[in-house]
């Protein structure tokens, strides 16, 4: 017979005779168990696997039917067989709609039976079969799926680590602003999840606030580093920087978002900025989060000229400026965020900076002393 050949049977009717000529002919190769009520039968129920349940449908106190959505409810891999009485063929109809699996009707053969039985295990085989197979291909899924984050986010930190790499390449072109960078970007950070932004605009935040000033890479040195004034023509050509940053970032599907921030970060809500005059929302949101951001790390800043300001002077200059240079929501969200956050996003930057000092001396001497060896 088909079927799991220990397979457990639960047999319900109210006949002692029925449960006791269908409890002979299965437990020869089944677990059969008994039961004279669907009141019976339910603890039974509860208290373990059943692969088939056999019950009359007209049983004293509840019925077959009423005791399938009880069945299902509880072991929705559990199949059903009703038995039926000539005279109540519409109720094994309604059995098969409550989700019965089969139906004979009394008085019946027991070849039938047999045969009907042999069936609803095969049945209950392949929806176990299916079942297993759904769960090992989810695992599966999950799997893969934790396989690809983690080579994503993988190919994400080379990408960060290598855009890092550049950033700080470049500001070795203006030794002032060394380091304005990663603070900037942990500024920026800090104030889009302030503000609310999603996982997709808060990437595009970061690489943009990272390479924001990667268009000067085609600004001439004699400008770029002048110590003295730029004239009106030099200025020219340093507001051309935003576009040559979008130009350098054009075509990087995964810097789309970056290449926004770094073709607006001088535009000003007013509309005063450039490259474009580009005014309120029509600048990227990122760009003017960025925008707060940079200015917060460029007042609280030490420079050669000027020590920097206190983070209550840069709160104040910030609201002077709100609605004319910077969106007034973002500078909102700048307040709500703790002055004590603040403070220690500087710190953390500042005890990064002495690690690289700390690091770039020690390959310094360890060169010094190879040469020294070479020489001596």
């Amino acid at each position: 017979m088909a079927g799991d050949p220990r397979s457990r049977i639960l047999i319900v009717d109210d006949e002692p005779e029925i449960t006791s000529i269908l409890s002979d002919v299965f437990s020869d190769n089944h677990d059969c168990t008994t039961a004279g009520s669907a009141e019976e039968a339910l603890p039974l129920l509860a208290s373990g696997e059943f692969q088939l349940v056999i019950s009359d449908i007209t049983m004293t106190g509840m019925s077959g039917l009423d005791m399938i959505p009880l069945i299902k409810g509880h072991s929705p891999n559990t199949v059903v067989v009703m038995i039926s009485g000539m005279q109540t063929v519409e109720s094994a109809i309604e059995a098969l709609r409550l989700g019965a699996f089969d139906y004979v009707m009394k008085p019946f053969d027991l070849r039938q039976v047999e045969a009907v039985v042999g069936r609803a295990l095969e049945h209950q085989g392949l929806i176990v079969a299916k079942q297993r197979y759904e769960n090992q291909l989810e695992e599966l899924v999950e799997q893969r799926t934790a396989e690809l984050d983690q080579a994503l986010n993988s190919l994400e930190d080379a990408y960060r680590s290598t855009l890092k790499a550049l950033t700080a390449a470049l500001e070795t072109r203006d030794l002032e602003t060394h380091g304005h960078s990663e603070r900037v970007v942990s500024y920026s950070l800090r104030l889009g999840r302030e503000y609310g932004l999603d996982g997709e605009r808060t990437k595009a935040l970061e690489f943009g606030s990272l390479l924001h000033d990667i268009g000067k890479i085609g600004v001439p040195d004699l400008i770029l580093r002048k110590p003295a004034k730029l004239t009106a023509d030099e200025w020219v050509l340093m507001r051309q920087h935003p576009m040559h940053g979008q130009q350098i970032l054009n075509g990087i599907k995964f810097l789309e978002g970056a290449a926004r921030v770094v073709a607006q970060h001088h535009e000003k809500w007013d509309g005063s900025g450039y490259p474009l005059g580009l005014q309120g929302e029509e600048i990227d949101i990122c760009a003017r989060i960025f925008s707060v951001a940079d200015a917060f790390d460029a007042i609280t800043s030490n420079r050669v000229y000027r020590q920097g300001k206190s983070y209550y002077a840069a709160a104040r200059e910030l609201d002077e400026w709100a609605g004319r240079q910077f969106d007034p929501k973002v500078v909102e969200a700048f307040h709500r965020v703790p002055q004590h956050d603040w403070q220690e996003l500087h710190e953390k930057s500042l005890m990064k900076k002495d690690d690289e000092l700390e690091v770039r001396r020690m390959v310094e001497m360890v060169l010094q002393s190879q040469v020294e060896a070479v020489v001596g």
